[in-house]
């Protein structure tokens, strides 16, 4: 297929736009003429003035829309779902000039799919009038064939060519177009059928005309004819027998009808080696019709199956199926064309397919690095290949490291079409402007990329080998070296060493010892290594004056060398130490604090019976259930315990109700009949009449528990309780519902401990996602609604989501996805270091990072210091005295100190203890 030049593209464009224009008049003058010819009428008028002010109404706003997408157009001419919404609406309004023009922008830029093609073919065809109109049309269908190969489209090409048979060699073309389907689309398993059977119809009614009349009799040349005719239809009904097609049985059984003299055994054959392939395919194709777009797992098992079988026309077909279905798939246009560069040598067909794989995964540099081989590798013009490079760089990478790689195909392509044997030539001069125009290009990139792309000077370093080794010109070679050097790359021995063998190769030993100096006093990753090189260099080729300075030199390095290695151990020794001393005063702080504990204990255990054993007051009371951490006591004035209930967040669910008060067991909220709602802000403002409001569209509400932390805060998650089973299904349906601004998690409220394949566990993706663009550096007041606004021109939004903290405030953070891989792209060259509400906001592609497994498993990280220790209990429970008040004023009043101060509270526990007679006789005392 030859690739048509821009100019053609203009020239078609500015013809099919003049007979559009001539046509919409031609349209209005016959409206006009049919509006003098109408009867007046004053009811039938006014009931057209009213139509026509509702009709004028909706073509302003539709007029207004058409505008609109225009505008957007003209900023994002790669917004792929505004040209389909244009396209839409210019064919709903009638509009056919700019619907053409609107037609012809989207082709340029995207491949269209096959029925935006054939509605585009269908209203062009309904247009066509005579041969030049005609003419145009098959251009059209020449580009559509080119875009995806669909056997609709190739039936419906060659349908249209029926109606030209009337022009000279018409029969010949239009049997040409249905060789061209067949050999293109004819292999298609469940459509192919369709375009041998229009085939075979053509030819049967060709055969019509040629036989006589009734009762006649054909002349010789009328039998020859007619021969060849049986001959051809014949050839057909082999040739697709021969094929595994979906309804092979029917096929034979009409060959057999109409067959005068039976089928040839060779084709009986044939036909049922041809129907045992179908039996080992037909697996495939089932599992593809049972399985969901876009069958991509699907089409890659189809795929190895045949490229294990080797048949090169069934392997490209199947390609091509898998394609119109999973067109921005970038690893499988790559596949394909990999394989037709190393099977096929068809030209057409390599460089067809390298053009749609660039236009459909435009983003993608491996996409264009090969069709820039394929087009070199095929003898294309030298301008075709230059036009190439320069689109690939208006593509729209993802990667720094990308433009540098296509810049080096590029570069090799312009190598090897110079010819070094002269001094001067054409393409010398270019080779070398491109190598120039290369950094400056790159430089801009790392500025783009935030300082990656070309770090170390790789095409610097091909220039200069070129300019060496073909050129002969090391002058150029050393400058362009010394250039390498100043981009921070003299402190790595590798480079130096490169350097070095290319002086060694190329140059004299006055420029290699030369560098070897330099090297040496630069080098900061290997010294070691280059002082070796010096001093082997200086053995083979140096003086006795030579060997004396480059020892003295490398002697020197390695000591400086020594010295800062050793202050780096040292440093780095002081402070393994000093992490291991605050670890072990941590161990320390731990064990003296269990000490303490256990000393209080024993200490208040032994008092505790000390005063039972004198009294008659009742033991310390617990629940039913024998649990004596579910009650805590507090000492009343006259030694009583009276129960303090735990605050229900520090229970399961069930145990106790919102007010402190035992309710049913943990099973009520198994029960089926409870969700759990989770992710809530800590701020929600009456959760409990919050929630009951919002669930109970979904059924009877029976009970809300939200549940408090100790200081009777809200903790961000709660149960519902519902009267059956029924109103579950619904509540879970409100899954990730907003609330105040954050997505409200539902999920049935289970056991965890009993059910642990059960439980869902919310994770947001940690993967590359090249659809989603991630924000950084956005103000704190930043909104959803003003983030969209600001991504809405580079494509389709499909989500937007703010990261905020725990309590729901904003971290400057934003995820935003587009509908595809290319729009993300664009969005990341666009937004990247834009200014947004005075902040430099930064843009990249999705790729979160993983979690921390030390954090998740509940270690802190080793630089992370040791929390303040709150007691033994937690925090607050240390602070409460568990002796009498009558106790402690005793004790306090009797050991003042000689100015008055209160001493240490710790002493009224080390005094003597006192006998149970001695605690009655101090109670009645009062």
């Amino acid at each position: 297929m030859e690739v048509r030049s821009k100019e053609e593209s203009t020239s078609m464009q500015l013809g099919i736009e003049e007979e559009v224009e001539e046509k919409e008049k031609d349209l209005l003058s016959d409206e006009e003429g049919m509006k003098l010819d109408k009867p007046d009428d004053d009811e039938d008028e006014d009931e057209d003035e009213d139509e026509d002010d509702d009709t004028s109404e909706d073509e302003r706003e539709s007029e207004a829309e058409i505008q609109r997408l225009e505008e957007q157009l003209s900023i994002n001419a790669f917004d792929y779902n505004c040209h389909v919404d244009l396209i839409k609406l210019l064919g709903q309004e009638g509009k056919l000039h700019r619907l053409r023009k609107a037609r012809l922008k989207m082709s340029e830029l995207f491949p269209l799919t096959e029925d935006m093609w054939l509605d585009w073919l269908k209203d062009e065809i309904r247009l066509a009038e005579d041969d030049p109109d005609r003419e145009r049309v098959y251009e059209l269908f020449e580009k559509a064939v080119k875009d995806y190969i669909c056997p609709d489209l190739w039936l419906e090409y060659a349908q249209y060519s029926i109606g030209g048979m009337g022009a000279p060699g018409g029969i010949e073309k239009v049997r040409t177009f249905f060789e061209r389907g067949l050999t293109a689309a004819g292999l298609h398993m469940l459509k192919g059928a369709a375009l041998w059977e229009a085939y075979r119809e053509f030819e049967l009614a060709i055969m019509s005309t040629l036989e006589p009349a009734p009762g006649g009799v054909s002349t010789p040349q009328q039998q020859d004819l007619l021969n060849a005719q049986l001959e051809r239809i014949h050839s057909l009904f082999r040739r697709q027998l021969s094929v595994p097609l979906l309804d092979m049985e029917g096929t034979y059984a009409e060959y057999t009808e109409w067959a005068e003299e039976g089928v040839p055994q060779m084709v009986s054959q044939n036909y049922k080696k041809t129907l045992k392939q179908m039996e080992i395919i037909k697996p495939y194709e089932e599992t593809l019709l049972l399985a969901e777009a876009p069958k991509l797992t699907e089409y890659q098992s189809y795929i190895d199956y045949e490229l294990k079988a080797g048949d090169p026309a069934r392997i490209q077909i199947i390609f091509e199926r898998a394609l119109v279905e999973n067109c921005l798939v970038p690893d499988l246009w790559e596949k394909f064309t990999t394989y037709l560069d190393r099977h096929l040598k068809m030209k057409e067909l390599i460089l067809s397919s390298h053009e749609r794989a660039v236009r459909n995964c435009p983003w993608t540099m491996a996409l264009w690095k090969n069709y820039l081989l394929a087009l070199e590798r095929h003898t294309m013009d030298h301008s075709n290949i230059a036009d190439t490079f320069e689109k690939s760089l208006n593509a729209g990478f993802i990667q720094a490291t990308d433009y540098v790689e296509i810049w080096q195909t590029y570069l090799d392509y312009l190598r090897r079409r110079v010819d070094f044997s002269k001094e001067c030539s054409k393409e010398l001069e270019e080779l070398r402007a491109t190598f120039s125009r290369s950094i400056e290009y790159l430089k801009d990139i790392e500025d783009r990329f935030s300082g990656s792309g070309d770090l170390s000077c790789t095409l610097m370093q091909i220039w200069a080998r070129i300019e060496a080794f073909h050129c002969k010109n090391m002058q150029k070679a050393r400058e362009l070296w010394d250039s390498i050097m100043t981009k921070g790359n003299a402190k790595y021995a590798n480079m130096w060493l490169e350097y070095y063998n290319l002086e060694r190769s190329y140059g004299d030993s006055f420029h290699c010892r030369k560098a070897l100096h330099r090297a040496v006093q630069c080098t900061s990753d290997y010294p070691e290594h280059v002082c070796e090189v010096l001093l082997t260099f200086e053995r083979v080729e140096g003086s006795l004056e030579d060997w004396d300075t480059a020892v003295q030199k490398t002697e020197g390095k390695l000591s400086r060398v020594t010295e800062q290695r050793a202050r780096a151990a040292e440093k780095e020794a002081k402070q393994v130490r000093h992490e291991e001393g605050k670890a072990e005063d941590r161990r320390r702080v731990k064990a003296d604090k269990n000490t303490l504990k256990k000393s209080q204990k024993s200490k208040h255990t032994a008092k505790r019976k000390d005063i039972y054993e004198g009294s008659e007051l009742p033991p310390k009371r617990h629940r039913g259930d024998g649990d004596p951490e579910d009650v805590d006591t507090e000492t009343g004035q006259f030694g009583h315990e009276e129960p303090r209930h735990k605050h229900p967040s520090k229970l399961g669910p069930g145990k106790w109700s919102q007010h402190g008060q035992p309710e049913a067991s943990q099973e009520k909220w198994d029960d089926g009949c409870c969700v759990f709602i989770s992710n809530l802000a800590f701020t929600l403002q009456d959760p409990e009449e919050r929630l009951r409001t919002v669930f109970q569209t979904c059924g009877t509400v029976k009970e809300v528990r939200p549940i408090f932390s100790g200081q009777g805060t809200f903790r961000g998650y709660c149960y519902v309780q519902f009267q059956d089973t029924l109103a579950v299904t619904e509540a879970l349906k409100l899954d990730r519902q907003e609330l105040d601004g954050r997505p409200m998690f539902v999920s049935p409220s289970i056991d965890k401990k009993k059910n642990q394949d059960q439980v869902k566990v919310f994770k947001y993706n940690t993967s590359l996602e090249k659809h989603k663009i991630f924000i950084s550096g956005l103000s704190y007041a930043c909104t959803q609604q003003q983030l969209e606004e600001l991504s809405k021109p580079h494509g389709t939004i499909k989500a937007i989501r703010l990261v905020t903290n725990r309590s729901g405030k904003p971290k400057g953070l934003a995820y935003v996805e587009f509908a595809n891989e290319a729009e993300a792209s664009q969005a990341v060259l666009k937004m990247d270091g834009m200014v947004f509400q005075d902040y430099t906001i930064s843009v990249a592609i999705s790729n979160p990072p993983g979690r921390n497994t030390e954090a998740s498993s509940g270690k802190l990280p080793r630089n992370m210091p040791p929390q303040q220790p709150f007691g033994a209990r937690g925090r607050g429970r240390t602070q409460l005295a568990l002796l009498p008040r009558t106790l402690l004023r005793q004790a306090a009043s009797g050991s003042k100190a000689a100015n008055g101060t209160a001493p240490d509270p710790s002493a009224v526990t080390q005094s003597k203890p006192l006998s149970n007679a001695d605690f009655a006789q101090m109670l009645r005392k009062k």
